[in-house]
């Protein structure tokens, strides 16, 4: 409880902008005491400013290669163990202790609770196993005190589709956390039973994480549900929550309890109200793992132009380059193609497949329930000169089916983009 009271003080205290370096200074220092007791930090000095700042930075991939060597003294008193999907390569290890747990929820909670209502009813869609993202949103209900339950369908066992829908009559969420692809398979679902309208009434917000969504996917999944959808959170498994939404749907950065720097060619530069380049970022409250200057390879943009209240600097991330795929001359990201097909058609879902070479490029849409075939062409206009714009790229083939495997959508657990939403082709003949 004296952790818990700490968290809520200290977090409610320092919301709003970026706290002043005496703040940081002294959280820092913490921070590289603890970092001390790993076999990665054992060989750092006495902490001042000058020696954070001349201390490399920590490259993801070198973290993701030895994960043990982050772990500090405090991974003996973990509570609850979670790995990375796996879904860039091999799955991280990451240990919490309550500490952990304690201050991630309450910088979530207390930053999502202008958001949430007070009379929220909560449904969690998100994975329960190994990842930790559905303990977090319950860690949160709990703390707001909101009525909740979880249902992931895509898990073997109890809560599938059918329970799903059976447990919705009677708990009537207003709010659903739910991942992008699983979003697409649920409301094709209801659409598919007549009853995506019935059950949307009583649903207010669809909070979605776990995977990129952008603006189009939101504004079409929105428009389905007559609710409004959230970008709801940014972060890792491995860092914790970075960002999360406000009343704008705007990403505002957690700045009470992360250290970000801006990393372009020209080196590191502490956060400010603007600019752009790869997040770096020090967790202010890891207790198990010790993470300094970690470069998270994300490359974002940073303004402070929004009117939502909160004066935390807003966050847009425009992706990873390492995750991008070249066909022809464009960089192919899952950004830049989501924005195209969210925007250009209401299908339900998309895969593309490309030739080994990167020379040929087609796109797989699935139709939505109630589809006029009739306008297909002058959808694959719009879709077509939508990319040419945005992509400079114009796809060779577009294709248009009924249903697409439910691996294109089975949600944060699962879904790698590489992995469900991209197929490379042996043969384009």
């Amino acid at each position: 409880m004296d952790e818990l009271r700490s968290a809520s003080k200290e977090i409610s205290g320092s919301r709003g902008g970026i706290p002043d370096s005496s703040f940081y200074q002294e959280k820092l220092r913490t921070v590289w005491c603890r970092a001390q007791k790993t076999e990665s930090y054992r060989s750092l000095g006495e902490f001042s400013w000058e020696a954070f700042a001349g201390l490399s930075r920590t490259p993801k991939d070198r973290l993701k290669a030895t994960p043990g060597e982050f772990l500090a003294g405090a991974a003996r008193r973990e509570v609850k163990y979670y790995e990375t999907t796996g879904t860039t390569g091999q799955p991280t290890p990451t240990p919490r202790t309550a500490e952990d747990i304690i201050w991630n929820t309450v910088s979530v909670a207390e930053s999502w609770r202008n958001l949430l209502g007070k009379n929220e009813r909560v449904l969690v869609m998100m994975p329960s196993d190994i990842v930790p993202v559905a303990d977090m949103i319950v860690g949160v209900c709990e703390y707001l005190d909101l009525p909740h339950a979880r249902c992931y369908p895509f898990t073997t066992g109890i809560s599938d589709w059918d329970r799903l829908i059976g447990l919705w009559e009677t708990l009537q969420p207003s709010t659903v956390f739910i991942a992008p692809g699983v979003a697409l398979q649920l409301s094709r679902l209801l659409k598919e039973r007549g009853l995506l309208e019935r059950y949307g009434a009583s649903v207010t917000k669809m909070m979605l994480l776990g995977e990129v969504s952008t603006p189009p996917f939101r504004a079409r999944l929105g428009q389905w549900w007559d609710a409004s959808a959230f970008d709801a959170s940014y972060g890792s498994t491995e860092t914790g929550t970075l960002a999360t939404s406000c009343a704008n749907d705007q990403l505002h950065l957690l700045t009470a309890t992360n250290y970000f720097e801006l990393a372009t060619d020209d080196g590191a530069a502490p956060l400010s109200d603007s600019g752009a380049g790869r997040l770096v970022v020090t967790p202010l409250n890891l207790h198990a793992r010790s993470l300094l200057r970690l470069d998270t390879g994300d490359d974002v943009k940073i303004s402070s132009a929004c009117e939502c209240g909160d004066e935390a600097p807003v966050v847009q991330v425009v992706g990873r380059s390492s995750d991008a795929l070249q066909v022809r001359n464009a960089n192919l990201t899952v950004r830049a193609v989501e924005e195209v097909v969210f925007g250009a058609t209401e299908s339900t879902g998309y895969l593309m497949e490309a030739d080994s070479a990167g020379q040929f490029a087609r796109l797989i849409l699935e139709r939505d329930v109630n589809w006029d075939r009739d306008s297909e062409t002058d959808m694959t206009a719009r879709l077509q000169a939508l990319s040419q714009d945005n992509l400079g790229l114009q796809w060779d083939e577009v294709v248009f089916v009924n249903q697409l495997p439910a691996t294109t959508k089975s949600g944060a657990s699962q879904k790698n983009w590489k992995r469900s939403n991209f197929r490379v082709l042996e043969s384009t003949s």
